[in-house]
Order: C-alpha cells, then sequence, then structure tokens
C-alpha cells in the first residue's frame, strides 16, 4: 500500500532565491515540493466501464449488424440458383393474389415508416462563434502583479505566490480580465459587474453566430446557456431572450455550478431536447464571469483561479434538420458523461465556500488532479469502444481482461528497461490517434494537459491547440474547447471526415466527452478570434 502511495507522488526542488532577512540572510534557500500525478489510467482499469462502452456500442449497432448476416444468407440462397429457376420459383411454383401482396406492401411500408419515425435524427453544428474581448481588457503577467499590488486587497506573500503560479500556467501575456477585479477596495462580485461582464460577451458571441449562419434569433427553438458562478435572477438565459426578442415558445435552459465541463453538458441537452421536441436550431452559450471567480484573500488554496480563469464566451448553432446538412461543419455523434460526485474527495475539489475572513471564493484541493485522473480514466475507458478501431479494443480489451483474471500478476508495475521505458509486462494503452484526427482537450493548465499527453500516449503536436489556447487567451472554462476548434480551423486542418475529441473536466467532479465528424473540409474562417495571430503558433508558444 505504501508503494502504491508513494508511485502517486512527485517530487520537485523549487529554488526561492536568496533569504533577504534572518539568521540565514544572504544565503539561497530551496525547498522541495510533493505532488501527485494523474493515476496511470490502464493500472486500475474498472472492467464495468469497459462493459458500459460495450453496452452503448452493441445497444446502437446491434441492428445494423443482423444486416449483413441477413444479406450473406440470402445472397448464397440466391446465388445456388441459375436465372431460369430464379424465375420458375418467383412466377411459376409461386401463387398470388392481390390481397397477398398488398398485405405484404402495406406491411413493409409500415415498418420502413417505423424505423425511419423512430430513428433519431442526426444533429448538426452549424457554426460556432467564439467571443474576442476589447484590446484594453488585455492583461500581461507583470502587469496582473502590478495591478494586484496597487489594488491593495493582497499581501506580499499572496503576490508572490500568484506570479508563482503565472509563471508556470503556460498562460501568455495577451489574455484577457475584467479589470472591475483591479479595483481598489471595491467588491468586483456585484450584479451590476456580472450582468456587465456576461452580456458583453453573450451578445458578442451570439451576433457573430447569427450574423455567419444568417439565422434570426425567432428561428431558435431551444436556448441552453451554461455559467458556473454567476446566477442572476432573472437568468442569463432570460437576458438573452429579452435583448433578441426571442419566440415566446423557446425551451430555455440556464445551468449553473457544473464548472469547466458544462458546455459539454449543454450540448448533450441541447440534442436531447432537439430530439424529444422536433425544434429544429438549438443555441448552445457557454461562458464564465471572472469576477465572481476572483478571490482577494490570503488562503492559498483560493487564489489558484486567479492566476488562471479569464474572460471568454462561445455561441454554437446546432440543428436536427436534414436540409441543414450541406451547410454544417460537422455532426456529432458521441456525448459520453462521467459523474464522481458520490465521493467525497471528488465532490469537495472544486468547492466554493468563504475563508476566515468570511470572503467569497472558489477553493481547488489538493486531490484535484488524482480525483480528474479518475473521473477521465473512467470517461475514456468508456468512450474507448465507440471509437477506436476493433485492432485497438482487442488489445485493450485483452489487457484488462488479463489484469482482471491475474491480479496479483499486475498488483506492481512493471520493472523499468535499460532503455528507461517498461518491459513487456505493461498494459497497453490505446492508440487514440487511431480514433481522432484532433484533440480539443480542456486547457486548465500547463501541467495538466503534459499529464494527459504522457498518460494518453499523444504527440506534442496533438495537444497544440490546447497549448495555444491556454498561451492565447487562458483558462476560458467551459468555453476553452472551442477556442481550440477555432485554432484548428483558423490553421485549415479540418478535412471532410475527421473526427474532433472534445474532452472537458469540472467541478463535482466531472469529466464528458463529445466525438465530433467534419462533414465537409471545414476553410479557414473570415472572422476568428484567431485571425491575426495564428500564423504565430505554435513558435509563439516556445518563446
Amino acid at each position: 500500500m505504501a508503494r502504491e502511495e508513494q508511485a502517486m507522488l512527485s517530487t520537485e526542488i523549487v529554488n526561492r532565491g536568496v533569504e533577504p532577512s534572518g539568521p540565514d540572510a544572504g544565503s539561497p534557500t530551496f525547498s522541495v515540493r510533493v505532488r501527485r500525478r494523474l493515476p496511470d489510467f490502464l493500472q486500475s482499469v474498472n472492467l464495468k466501464y469497459v462493459k458500459l462502452g460495450y453496452h452503448y456500442l452493441l445497444s446502437h449497432g446491434v441492428y445494423l449488424a443482423t444486416i449483413p448476416v441477413i444479406v450473406l444468407v440470402c445472397g448464397a440462397e440466391v446465388g445456388s440458383l441459375s436465372r431460369d429457376e430464379l424465375w420458375r420459383k418467383v412466377w411459376d411454383e409461386a401463387t398470388y393474389d392481390l390481397a397477398t401482396v398488398l398485405a405484404f406492401l402495406a406491411v413493409l411500408a409500415f415498418t420502413i415508416s417505423v424505423y425511419i419515425m423512430s430513428r433519431p435524427r442526426p444533429i448538426y453544428l452549424i457554426d460556432f462563434a467564439t467571443y474576442k474581448p476589447a484590446d484594453e481588457l488585455k492583461v500581461s503577467k507583470a502587469e496582473f502583479i502590478d495591478l494586484a499590488r496597487k489594488s491593495g486587497k493582497f499581501d506580499e506573500e499572496s503576490l508572490a505566490f500568484q506570479a508563482r503560479l503565472l509563471a508556470k500556467s503556460g498562460i501568455g501575456d495577451e489574455s484577457y480580465m475584467p479589470r472591475c477585479v483591479f479595483q481598489p477596495d471595491a467588491n468586483c462580485a456585484t450584479m451590476k459587474e456580472g450582468r456587465a461582464e456576461a452580456s458583453t460577451a453573450m451578445f458578442a458571441a451570439l451576433d457573430e453566430l447569427f450574423e455567419k449562419c444568417h439565422v434570426r434569433p425567432k428561428d431558435v427553438g431551444v436556448l441552453v446557456v451554461n455559467c458556473s458562478l454567476f446566477n442572476p435572477t432573472p437568468s442569463l438565459s432570460a437576458m438573452i431572450v429579452n435583448h433578441y426578442k426571442m419566440r415566446g415558445n423557446i425551451l430555455s435552459y440556464n445551468l449553473g455550478g457544473m464548472g469547466c465541463s458544462a458546455g459539454v453538458i449543454s450540448i448533450d441537452l441541447a440534442r436531447d431536447m432537439l430530439q424529444a421536441s422536433g425544434a429544429g436550431l438549438a443555441v448552445v452559450v457557454s461562458t464564465e464571469a471572472v469576477s465572481f471567480t476572483w478571490y482577494a484573500g490570503k488562503r492559498k488554496s483560493m487564489l489558484i483561479p486567479n492566476a488562471f480563469f479569464r474572460a471568454g464566451c462561445a455561441a454554437v448553432l446546432l440543428s436536427n434538420r436534414r436540409r441543414d446538412y450541406r451547410r454544417a461543419k460537422y455532426q456529432l455523434e458521441h456525448v459520453v458523461r462521467t459523474h464522481k460526485g458520490a465521493d467525497d474527495r471528488s465532490f469537495r475539489s472544486v468547492y466554493q465556500e468563504e475563508d476566515e475572513q468570511r470572503i467569497k471564493g472558489l477553493s481547488i484541493s489538493r486531490d484535484l488532479v488524482e480525483v480528474g485522473g479518475h473521473a477521465l480514466k473512467t470517461n475514456i475507458t468508456t468512450l474507448g469502444p465507440l471509437v477506436l478501431p476493433f485492432s485497438e479494443q482487442l488489445l485493450f480489451f485483452a489487457g484488462v481482461l488479463f489484469r482482471h483474471l491475474y491480479p496479483s500478476k499486475t498488483s506492481t508495475p512493471p520493472p523499468p528497461t535499460a532503455e528507461g521505458g517498461t518491459s513487456a509486462a505493461a498494459p497497453y494503452i490505446p492508440d487514440f490517434k487511431r480514433a481522432f484526427e484532433h484533440f480539443c482537450m480542456h486547457a486548465a493548465s500547463r501541467d495538466v494537459l503534459e499529464h494527459l499527453q504522457s498518460n494518453l500516449g499523444l504527440r506534442h503536436t496533438d495537444l497544440e491547440a490546447s497549448r495555444a489556447a491556454l498561451h492565447r487567451f487562458g483558462n476560458t472554462s467551459s468555453s476553452s474547447i472551442w477556442y481550440e476548434l477555432a485554432y484548428l480551423e483558423a490553421k485549415g486542418r479540418v478535412r471532410r471526415g475527421d473526427r474532433v475529441w472534445q474532452l472537458a473536466f469540472g467541478s463535482g467532479f466531472k469529466c464528458n466527452s463529445a466525438v465530433w465528424r467534419a462533414v465537409r473540409r471545414v476553410r479557414r474562417p473570415s472572422r476568428s478570434p484567431w485571425l491575426d495571430c495564428v500564423d504565430q503558433y505554435p513558435a509563439r508558444m516556445d518563446a
């Protein structure tokens, strides 16, 4: 047990510079930082989640699987007959009457009609828009610390902690923040500031979306808005309905408190509403109010969001009308959602509360990386059978089954080889590069992206979009996966048939995946927040 716990920890020696005062003044000081790693997804895969993934696959594919068998049997029977024999059996030896023929045709027509009517309509993504804030909201890392110091809300220890977080965050010097958070001796989390921040971002994204898609707001039948921390009354969805004077029978929903994974949840909800109501068009808006994530206290676990969260918003237009196939960009193939809220550590890993001075903030637990890794492990284990090629599924399932039947032989990690790798007894990691051409993984921080790349066996280039979005826009919460997809489109990399994996995780603790397939080649858009800087990436991240 102690060995397993030790394997979950990593150590790092941090140089804290020269001691300014005290008996050790003038001497260099160091500290040892101990962190938890993401769990090895393949060492502890739970077999029930593999079975759940295959259940999803079989429940939708069993009908299609029987069709080739029927065709093969009938083809073999017909192929054994000559043309004359087949003609004689059909017309000479069989007797028909008009009632039999009409009954057969009626049953056939009824069966086909029921199948077509009961079959879920495909969900198309016509287009999406991402919000680019005004240039006066740009803030560099140095300016961030300078403005935070001038606000008078932080002591030097808190400022130094935030400076260290920024230095290793992976965020560049051109992300955006509302200036109200830096106002001296003022509470930025007011309803007025929250409404102003949210409305500016949402209306800018929606204006662009409606213009790009040539859609009137009154044509939208379903509206889903998600914002985790700012939930006013009337709701954000009601603000949108009022601003655009949408129709009275619109199905509107407002999701709050669901964290950075709420964007995929909103897509899933919009899909279900389109299938149930046949509304035709649905709009999903994903945003976050940075002024409500801001914390002006001293507790370090609550200072972490200050360094990472930045302003952002995305608006997405979905349709289940078959005629929209020609102008759509993507088709939704799968949504897999995982919720670990039954576990207390997972539930409290991201927790809004007050500190000792009754200052409200978002507390990030030390267990976040570990519980996030377990949620991710469950999610990809369920997703794997739906998307991986058969050869990858076979190798992966064989490894899981072997460890399930012979746990004593796989209870300890395999010894490293002379080349620094692992021996042949190491568990097989599925090659997700064979299932997806593009990866849009929630840009939480540089460390999280590096752990994801290592555990999933991805190349550095596979997470280029995630790193670029983090560097240029910061952690924009639930909208980050759309900034990443916008990056891929601005680079002109999305071709017909490509599959895109969007993966996000957030409070609760939740991990959610959405899989899209490009129905056509996506050309470089004329409007995008990346157009003025996309050619500078990825080189800009390494500068």
